[in-house]
Order: structure tokens, then C-alpha cells, then sequence
């Protein structure tokens, strides 16, 4: 629990939380849950889509998660929550393979990671789900990149 307590203060703040979401493989599935968190005034902070032949699996970063979560569950909108790292790359896309590279030699895997749609502080920032977030803030910071918490993205 200390680890995860550690983790936090650095971050100054929560985790960030993705959510991915299952759709069916339909024109306009996407646009009816973007329309339902934007009647609600919460943004899409990042997106990722990965698409099949049976359905859709959307991977969402929003600027208000409880609020989703409570959508989601009103709603019946099957969904799944993890914890991410927002990583800001203050040299913009010339850092991903300093980044890249630190991952790496820490041997953390990544699961996925796709760019943020606002940029933070006027910087670039990835998504990363990873396969060990606490080794990967440690390794990252180590290195000079500074890992973003909810409330920085969702100011």
C-alpha cells in the first residue's frame, strides 16, 4: 500500500483512468457515447479504437471518470476501468524513444499506448497502459519525464 501511496504523491494526484469500453461493430456506435458524455459536459481526453468483426473495444480517457463511471452503469454500457499513466514529452514526439528505451531496459511491458487529444502545459502527452505502473513512474522519473495525474489533464 506504501508503494501505491508513493506513486501518488508524485503524480500529485489520482491515477489516471481509462476506460474500454465494448461496442457493437456498428456505424455510429462510436458517436452515440461521445454524444452521451458530452450531454453530461465531459470531455474525451484521449482515444483508441481497435476494431473486429464481432465488436469494437474503445479505450477512453475522459476529464471526469466518476462521473462515467456512474453513466456507464445507468446506462448499461459494458466497460472495464485501469489504471493508466498520462506521461508528458515536454520535446514533443523527438522523446518517444527516450521513453521508449527507459520502458525498456526497466523491462516494462506496454499494453497499449496512444496520444492525448488536449495537450497538457501546451506539451504532448501518451497514454500508457503498462504492465507494471509503479516500476514504470520510478523508471520514467528517473528520467526526467514527469507523469501527469487526473487532475493535471483534466484541469
Amino acid at each position: 500500500m506504501e508503494s501505491a501511496t508513493k506513486t501518488t504523491e508524485k503524480t500529485s494526484g489520482p491515477r489516471v483512468k481509462q476506460f474500454s469500453v465494448f461496442l457493437p461493430n456498428k456505424v455510429g456506435a462510436l458517436g452515440e457515447i461521445v454524444k452521451l458524455l458530452h450531454e453530461h459536459t465531459i470531455h474525451v481526453l484521449a482515444l483508441d479504437v481497435q476494431d473486429s468483426a464481432d465488436c469494437a473495444i474503445v479505450r477512453l480517457v475522459v476529464s471526469d471518470p466518476e462521473q462515467v463511471m456512474e453513466l456507464f452503469g445507468v446506462h448499461d454500457i459494458p466497460n472495464a476501468v485501469s489504471n493508466i499513466l498520462a506521461v508528458e514529452l515536454r520535446g514533443g514526439a523527438i522523446e518517444l524513444p527516450k521513453l521508449l528505451s527507459a520502458l525498456l531496459m526497466a523491462e516494462v511491458n506496454i499494453h497499449s499506448c496512444y496520444g492525448l487529444l488536449p495537450h497538457p502545459h501546451g506539451n504532448t502527452a501518451v497514454a500508457l497502459h503498462v504492465e507494471d505502473n509503479d516500476c514504470a513512474v520510478a523508471v520514467l522519473s528517473s528520467h526526467g519525464f514527469r507523469v501527469l495525474s487526473q487532475m493535471d489533464i483534466s484541469r
